[in-house]
């Protein structure tokens, strides 16, 4: 999955992406999904997520993006507060991809070489 900032300003820090990436996990655990793999650039986020046939894809996105939103606005980050304002964190869009004929590590590498790299602990 991919995911930009509203007006896809370059908002997204190291402290920023810790924020997002612990309301991911958080939001997959509850859907009884995996946050495999996520990457960072400073207008864009890239999510490895494995997710069960029964979970509606549209139904995980929009908790994935709501939970992350509201998380960074009650951190009240400076960098954040300074480029977007309003209520909104997310461009309403997204990228979905399906890799199942892909090989996983490949599909890990390509996010792994995103600027900001956090894998899951294995």
């Amino acid at each position: 999955m991919v995911f930009i900032p509203k007006y896809r300003r370059g908002v997204i820090t190291e402290r920023v992406f810790s924020t997002l990436r612990a309301a991911w996990e958080q939001v997959c655990a509850d859907f009884g999904s995996e946050l495999c793999e996520a990457g960072w650039e400073s207008d864009h986020v890239h999510l490895l997520v494995s997710y069960p046939p029964k979970v509606a894809l549209s139904r995980l996105v929009n908790s994935l993006k709501g939970v992350s939103a509201r998380r960074l606005r009650a951190a009240n980050w400076p960098e954040v507060k300074s480029k977007l304002w309003g209520a909104h964190f997310w461009s309403p869009s997204y990228c979905a991809v399906s890799c199942g004929g892909a090989p996983l590590e490949t599909v890990k590498r390509y996010v792994e070489n995103q600027r900001g790299r956090a894998s899951s602990p294995s």
